[in-house]
């Protein structure tokens, strides 16, 4: 999924480029992406039996990204990186991760231990990419179930199960 990356900002740029006029910086495009993954969150939590705030997470999880995509090319393509950006983009990450994902605990049928696991292992792995760069290395996004992957996989679970597909070991078939 992370090499599709430089095609989707590609997209993306025509509408960073109308952000950037405007006077909107890459924080508040990064808080913006952080309140949408909580208002996802809150859905799922406010109405965990119910079928249609699933299918509100896959167009909410691709706008999600789309934000996530257009802070890094605004503070990067109009000079506008700060140390605070960088710290507001991945703790956002991390925490937005935790908002919108999370809540799968809560729906019926879906193994809450392992919604947990998955949101852990993803926060440790995205830590990891962020200490590399203490050591010398650069930081890196890809990998396994990396940040997109995880976009991938709990939108096909939203939509399937917000189509009405009955949870159950299909989801997490070692559990």
């Amino acid at each position: 999924m992370y090499d599709l990356k430089p095609a989707f900002q590609h997209l993306l740029q025509p509408g960073i480029d109308i952000l950037a006029k405007a006077g909107v910086t890459p924080n508040q495009v990064t808080v913006a992406a952080a309140l949408l993954s909580c208002a996802l969150g809150t859905l799922i939590m406010a109405f965990p039996a119910a079928r249609w705030p699933l299918l509100v997470i896959p167009p909410g999880l691709l706008l999600r990204m789309a934000l996530n995509a257009i802070d890094g090319v605004l503070a990067r393509a109009y000079k506008m990186p700060s140390p605070l950006g960088g710290l507001l983009n991945e703790l956002g990450d991390v925490c937005s991760d935790a908002a919108v994902y999370l809540p799968f605990a809560l729906l019926p049928g879906v193994p809450a231990h392992l919604v947990v696991l998955v949101v852990v292992l993803g926060i440790i792995g995205e830590m990891a990419g962020v200490l590399a760069v203490q050591i010398g290395a650069g930081r890196r996004y890809d990998g396994p179930m990396g940040k997109s992957d995880r976009a991938l996989v709990f939108g096909v679970l939203a939509l399937l199960l917000g189509f009405g597909v009955t949870a159950g070991a299909w989801i997490f078939p070692y559990c």
